[in-house]
């Protein structure tokens, strides 16, 4: 059966780029040259890619990055606007819970939920971090943002999707917070490419920081820290509190 995920990004890739939550691309790849210390030398994997965002921002600062994603739509966008930048990068179709790769990369990246936390189980998102976990090189990296468990905790998710809302974008209803599951379970509405309106039935989980600690720890990664993923703005001064909607999370292994 086709889950929600795979029907978003059917038809949706140039639609995606106008999302509110797209914008932050500058201030994301600030970061992650930051924290390879400027190493051009360094082989980056960025999971669920989506339109290419990332790796194309940083393939145009000189770094070596291969990008894969579940929808070949998005990944056609992707490729667009590569070679509109005249720029080669790698794009492959992969399925980001049975990842090819092993001892491949310096850098895996995941941001803005690729992949992980979207999927249906919790067995589904672990899967997601073996495969970034197997395709690091020993003392590799993993960066990635997932939604931040301590937010429901403490506010509405409904009232928080509402305040995001903007005409033309992703709109979302009928938010159920299962604290016994940590997901949220929503109807939502978008727009596509061809001017269709799509609804969907959405499943996220939410993780908290011990989970992530938890799951990371029997993957091997020896040192986890924890960060507010605030829009085009990471930062280590910005320690992961309850009203981050989404937490940045780095990893060495």
């Amino acid at each position: 059966m086709e889950q929600w995920y795979e029907r978003l990004f059917k038809n949706y890739s140039r639609k995606y780029d106008n999302e509110g939550f797209t914008q932050g691309t500058i201030g994301e790849c600030d970061f992650i040259e930051k924290e390879i210390n400027y190493d051009k030398s360094l082989k980056i994997l960025d999971v669920g890619c989506g339109t290419g965002r990332h790796a194309i921002e940083l393939t145009k600062r000189g770094y070596n990055i291969t990008g894969v994603d579940l929808s070949e739509s998005m990944l056609k966008r992707a490729r667009e606007k590569a070679e509109e930048e005249n720029l080669k990068i790698e794009f492959h179709q992969q399925d980001a819970r049975n990842l090819p790769f092993e001892n491949e990369f310096h850098l895996v990246i995941m941001l803005c939920e690729g992949g992980f936390s979207l999927m249906e189980t919790d067995e589904m998102n672990f899967q997601i971090l073996t495969g970034a976990a197997k395709a690091l090189k020993p003392n590799g990296k993993f960066i990635f943002t997932t939604l931040n468990g301590l937010f429901p905790l403490f506010h509405s998710v409904k009232e928080f999707f509402e305040k995001e809302a903007k005409d033309d974008t992703a709109q979302y209803s009928e938010n159920k917070f299962d604290l016994m599951t940590f997901r949220d379970h929503n109807i939502t509405s978008i727009v596509d490419d061809s001017g269709n309106k799509v609804e969907l039935k959405c499943n996220e989980r939410y993780y908290v920081p011990s989970e992530i600690t938890w799951l990371l720890k029997s993957l091997d990664f020896k040192t986890i820290e924890f960060f507010g993923a605030k829009l085009g703005a990471f930062s280590r001064d910005d320690k992961l509190t309850t009203d981050d909607f989404e937490m940045l999370v780095v990893a060495v292994n």
